[in-house]
């Protein structure tokens, strides 16, 4: 049988992932393809490590547009204690722009002590995460600069659980009923207990990861048919199922401003690069196991999932390789579904 184009273009990710198992999958208009190795399948959950923000923005997004929250809001309007200083914003936490930390101070202390090589996030919890806060000094006035945070998405994963009634450990439930659950995501959730692949670093197995106080920052689990799924929400939001919903599909894909001295633009979370041939969204993620890619075309209708069980290694080289089969990717729709395994 003859190969479709779209699975053709797909194969050399899988020796680029250069672990134990590898799934990528791509649409290019009405075509899909969806390619496995190793012992993995299409619904296999993989950790995502730093794509769990996106799914972050789509819940700020969410519940803006169901005016449970609001853009400007500020960070402290939803916690026990008001916060020192110049406003920071939910906006400044889905952009990068707070000035806080990339980790949480006392983070890695902690982690030397109860399992650094292990899973050293494992022992950094909600109370932890306040606490830390209170001890923070921002790198810059919040707005006026951009400084990747881990810390900063974490955050705001836990004031939106609060702002929807809960506590910040309700972050999980509150994307199983707002964002996974509406979009049909059986595969997707932040439950460590559940089947997932078994992650590598170094060629060695890792536990599942565990990130109590920072959920919302890396913990989502997911698998390539679920983020296929996605991505073709987001190139078409209009599928999705309620209002509130197709609003903040349209809202995470939305400019907010211009990265200095690379012509990026940040998006909520989304990195965004201009084409020629119109914008190109994207984002990244990696564990102690697991590296993950996904970005999309909206013009064009493509996007691009990149799955595999090892952690990154410098320079990303699967990571970089995921970029570039997408920006590579054409339009032409051809109908096909294509399903592979090598």
């Amino acid at each position: 049988m003859t190969e479709a184009p779209l699975a053709s273009r797909l194969r050399p990710l899988l020796s680029a992932a250069r672990g134990p198992g590898a799934a990528v999958a791509a649409v290019r208009g009405t075509e899909r393809a969806v390619l496995c190795h190793g012992p993995v399948g299409e619904d296999t959950r993989f950790e995502t490590g730093s794509l769990t923000k996106t799914f972050t923005a789509l819940l700020l997004a969410e519940l803006t547009a169901r005016g449970e929250v609001r853009y400007g809001d500020r960070v402290d309007r939803y916690l026990p204690f008001r916060l020192p200083g110049p406003p920071l914003t939910l906006l400044h936490l889905a952009t990068h722009t707070s000035g806080l930390p990339r980790l949480p101070p006392g983070l890695l202390g902690r982690a030397v002590r109860s399992g650094w090589h292990s899973n050293p996030y494992a022992g950094f919890g909600e109370d932890d995460l306040l606490g830390s806060l209170c001890r923070t000094r921002l790198r810059h006035r919040p707005g006026s600069r951009v400084l990747y945070s881990n810390f900063g998405g974490g955050l705001l994963g836990h004031v939106l659980a609060r702002a929807a009634g809960g506590t910040g450990g309700d972050y999980p439930a509150l994307l199983a009923e707002r964002v996974t659950g509406p979009l049909g995501l059986a595969d997707t959730d932040c439950d460590a207990n559940r089947s997932q692949a078994t992650g590598h670093w170094h060629g060695r197995p890792r536990p599942a990861l565990l990130m109590p106080g920072l959920a919302a920052a890396g913990a989502v689990r997911s698998s390539a048919r679920d983020l296929l799924c996605v991505l073709g929400a987001l190139l078409d939001p209009g599928t999705a199922p309620n209002p509130a919903l197709r609003t903040a599909l349209a809202e995470v894909q939305r400019p907010r401003l211009s990265v200095p001295r690379t012509g990026s633009r940040l998006c909520l979370i989304w990195n965004l690069r201009p084409r020629p041939g119109g914008a190109l969204l994207h984002h990244s993620g990696g564990t102690r196991g697991f590296s993950a890619f996904a970005g999309f075309l909206p013009g064009s209708g493509t996007g691009l999932v990149a799955l595999t069980n090892t952690a990154p290694t410098p320079l990303a080289p699967f990571i970089q390789s995921a970029y570039g089969v997408l920006r590579e990717l054409d339009a032409g729709p051809s109908g096909k579904v294509w399903t592979a395994r090598v």
